[in-house]
This record gives C-alpha cells, sequence and structure tokens, in this order.
C-alpha cells in the first residue's frame, strides 16, 4: 500500500528497462493509480484497521467486563432446562422467548433470549441462569448470531458503520472496496523492483540509513506478508456491503452458494398457535409463543442429541408455522453447525441438515465470515486479526511518512509529495491496455464504491493536469 509513487533512486532495485515489455509500460500507471488510492482511500484505511484491531480485543474483553452474567459457580447436577426457561421467564412477563443457549460448558450460564421493548430492533433481550441452581445472573442485549454482549456490539457497530447508520456503511463499504486493490497493486509493485539479494523481498534490508528507503524496505516487506490476510479481510468484508454485497448475494444465488436451513415448517394446522414466527434470535418479533401442543424443550434436546446435535447449541422455539430448530453454533474449528428441526407435538424429526451437506461455495463463505469475525480458531483468529489491523496502521503510518519525505523541500517548505507524471496510460500497448479497461469497468460495475471512486479519480486527475497547464501557459 505504498503512498508515495516515485522510482528508488537505487539502481539496484529498478525494474529491468532495458527490454521493452508490458510490465514496463504498465508499472507508471499501477503507481500512479497507487499512489492516488493510498493518499485518498488510506484514511478511510485507518479507520477501519483500528476499529477492526479494537473488535478483534473485545472478544477477551466481554468475558472479563460481562465475567458475572456469562459464568457461574460449577455445581453437583444442573436442573432441567425447562425450568431455567422458566426462571427466567418470571422476570420478564411481558416479553416472549425466541430461543435459548444452553449452558456450553460447566461455568457457562444458560442464555435465554426474549423479544422484548427493553432493546431496540434487531437486539434480543439475554437473560443469563445458572445452570446449577436456574438462579437469574442478570441481563444484557444481545446483538447477531454471534450473542455480541453490549462492548462487543458497540465496537462492532463502530466498526462497521461508525454508529452513523446506513450513511455510515458507505466508509466501511469504500474501504472493503478499494482494500484488495491496493493490497495486490503493492503486492505486484514491490515483486517488480529488481534487487540483488533475494531475501529483501521478505525480509527488511539490513544496514540502511533511515530514510525513505528503509521505511520503503519496511513498507514493502510487511505488506508482502500482510497482503493475503487483507485481501481475504475485502473479500469477506464485501458479504456484508450495502451496493456491492447485493451484488455478492445474487451471485452467490445465481451459483446456487446460499447458505442452507433446516426446514421446519409444519404440515398445516399442527401445532396450532398464535402470534407471528420466531426464525432466528433477533428482536423485532411480534410473537405471542407456542399454544398448541408441545412436548416441551428438555424432550427436544435429548432428541436432538440422539440425532448427534450436540455441543455448543441455539434452540430456536417453534411458532404458528414452524417447529423447533436445534442447530449448533461452534464454529471453531473444526467447525460443528449442523442442525435439526424438530416437531413441537410429537417430535418428528422434520429435517436434519449437516455442515458437510452445504453447498462448497456456502462452506467457504461461512468458513470465510466466521475468520473475519474472530471466532474461526478462536483466540488464535482474534490475535492474527489484531496483529494483521496493526500491520496495517503501520503500512498506511509509513506510506504517508514516505510521501512527506518525497516531498520537493527546495522549493516550497510544506510541498506534498508527487505521483507519477501523467500520460502513463498512453505507454501501455493497446492489447493490455483494452482488457484493461474492460476489467476495470466491470469490477467498477460490481463494486459500485470502487467504480464511482476510480472515475473521481480520474476526474481529479484531469482537473489538476489542466490546472496545470493553465500555469504553465501563464
Amino acid at each position: 500500500m505504498t503512498l508515495d509513487a516515485r522510482p528508488e533512486p537505487d539502481t539496484s532495485e529498478q525494474p529491468d528497462q532495458s527490454t521493452p515489455s508490458s510490465w514496463s509500460a504498465l508499472r507508471p500507471l499501477l503507481l500512479r493509480l497507487h499512489f492516488y488510492a493510498g493518499v485518498l482511500i488510506a484514511p478511510f484505511l485507518l479507520v477501519a484497521a483500528v476499529s477492526g484491531l479494537l473488535y478483534s480485543l473485545s472478544f477477551q474483553a466481554e468475558k472479563v467486563v460481562y465475567r458475572y452474567e456469562l459464568r457461574a459457580p460449577v455445581g453437583e447436577t444442573t436442573v432441567p432446562l425447562s425450568e431455567q426457561v422458566a426462571a427466567a421467564r418470571e422476570t420478564q412477563p411481558d416479553a416472549t422467548v425466541t430461543a435459548v443457549w444452553p449452558s456450553a460448558d460447566d461455568e457457562a450460564t444458560t442464555r435465554v433470549l426474549f423479544d422484548s421493548p427493553k432493546v431496540a430492533d434487531g437486539e434480543s433481550l439475554a437473560v443469563f441462569v445458572d445452570p446449577y441452581t436456574a438462579e437469574v445472573r442478570g441481563e444484557l442485549a444481545s446483538y447477531g448470531s454471534s450473542g455480541a454482549l453490549p462492548l462487543r456490539a458497540w465496537l462492532s457497530r463502530l466498526h462497521v458503520d461508525l454508529h452513523l447508520g446506513e450513511l455510515g456503511r458507505n466508509y466501511s463499504e469504500l474501504a472493503a472496496s478499494w482494500l484488495w486493490v491496493v493490497a495486490l497493486g503493492g503486492v505486484a509493485l514491490w515483486f517488480g523492483r529488481r534487487r540483488t539479494r533475494r531475501r529483501d523481498l521478505v525480509i527488511p534490508a539490513a544496514g540502511q540509513r533511515a530514510g525513505r528507503a528503509k521505511t520503503l524496505s519496511w513498507h514493502g516487506t510487511v505488506g508482502l506478508w500482510a497482503a493475503l490476510g487483507l485481501v481475504l479481510l475485502s473479500a469477506t468484508g464485501l458479504t456484508w456491503s450495502r451496493y456491492a454485497g447485493e451484488n455478492i448475494g445474487d451471485l452467490r444465488s445465481q451459483l446456487g452458494g446460499q447458505t442452507p436451513a433446516a426446514d421446519a415448517t409444519l404440515a398445516s394446522g399442527a401445532g396450532a398457535a398464535t402470534g407471528g414466527g420466531h426464525e432466528g434470535h433477533g428482536g423485532g418479533h411480534s410473537a405471542t409463543g407456542h399454544q398448541g401442543a408441545d412436548i416441551g424443550i428438555d424432550r427436544v434436546l435429548e432428541i436432538a442429541r440422539g440425532e448427534g446435535v450436540d455441543g455448543k447449541l441455539s434452540i430456536t422455539l417453534p411458532s404458528q408455522d414452524s417447529g423447533y430448530v436445534v442447530k449448533q453454533t461452534d464454529k471453531h474449528f473444526p467447525v460443528h453447525l449442523d442442525s435439526v428441526a424438530i416437531d413441537p407435538a410429537d417430535g418428528t424429526v422434520l429435517d436434519t441438515l449437516r455442515f458437510a451437506d452445504y453447498p462448497v461455495l456456502a462452506k467457504l463463505t461461512t468458513l470465510g465470515i466466521a475468520a473475519h469475525m474472530g471466532v474461526f480458531l478462536g483466540l488464535a483468529n482474534q490475535l492474527a486479526l489484531a496483529a494483521l489491523m496493526l500491520g496495517t496502521v503501520l503500512l498506511i503510518v509509513w506510506g504517508y511518512r514516505m510521501w512527506w519525505l518525497r516531498r520537493p523541500t527546495r522549493d516550497r517548505a510544506l510541498s506534498l509529495g508527487r505521483p507519477m507524471p501523467r500520460g502513463a496510460w498512453r505507454k501501455v500497448p493497446l492489447p493490455v491496455l483494452l482488457p484493461l479497461a474492460a476489467a476495470a469497468a466491470l469490477v467498477g460495475w460490481f463494486v459500485p464504491l470502487l467504480g464511482i471512486s476510480l472515475l473521481a479519480f480520474l476526474v481529479l486527475d484531469v482537473a489538476a493536469g489542466l490546472v496545470a497547464r493553465t500555469r504553465a501557459r501563464a
């Protein structure tokens, strides 16, 4: 993600210009694009990296801040899950239970999720119950399928939209749209430099004095190591975006890569109930709860375990038209995401879905998003994300430092570094330029904020060129 775009004076690291090639013609154009992207998009990337760093650390912070609600003293035997749910219901007489997360280990509490007016739309009210005594240990707002509690949810929104709503989402989508371009462009430029020692490609060059060359060495090598992670973060981040996310969702549907779900639809009139549906466990439901024949949550849990659905679970309660859905929620490697749908009237298994049966694209998407959220490999995943975000911050700082060091101080004390000279595209062979322009147009259409901002760069560049010519004539 080099912000500076001028060639290094040291000829030992210059690309070989002895024989003309497509790369030698394309490199100045890539340098100019890299320059503008680095200077103008880097602030958005910096905000995304800092907020992402805070979010990656929030998992462990959450365990400390909410330890009383999340953990309970280990007892001799647990009380039935139905009694734990009943205890939680007593504290929320005006709310409806939508889902239950049974205690996943000896010290964990059971989490009962409610559709409640106490929390905002899109959130659930989580009541934490001691599985050994059925004592209610507290209540907190819970967000999303990951069950993020207030601290992590606040940092997540900061990362996504800066707490500015739909308008703020444009910042994160712009950052994600350009991140892969800047990362891959930087890798191409770094590999395209000629160097006397191959180790300088992957290890910062030793023995250099402080200055632009040393900064470039650190910038290039760290960027090379971080490139793969940054590209993956960009790709998975775009799946949540507003504009590109819609295109990605449509493409996944056409390729048959949508994430499947267990079919819990009841036969007409079966398990008659009043109220609306309970799919998922978020807020915003108007359901009043299942009113028909019900074998009970204890029996449902027993049936699910008999079907091999065990471990860390989420039990979605039945509604008028759908039965219980018991789903594994352990996204740690190896993931356990099997699910089973059960008829509340007689315990009939309506459907069983194994993660192994997911389409390949759905598997990759699930694992990629889990890694982006820091849950795929647990603590190791979170530390890797933190290191990657810290590295991104350093890359941006080094890039701006090189830009500052490239300023022509003899002309003006406060002048800034200049990009590669204009007209680089004219040197690109037509057989290379035309496919490149077509690919840029296609990518710009599929990732709209990338296309719009790229067009803005071109307009800005043309305007700056006209101003420079006018001044030169004057």
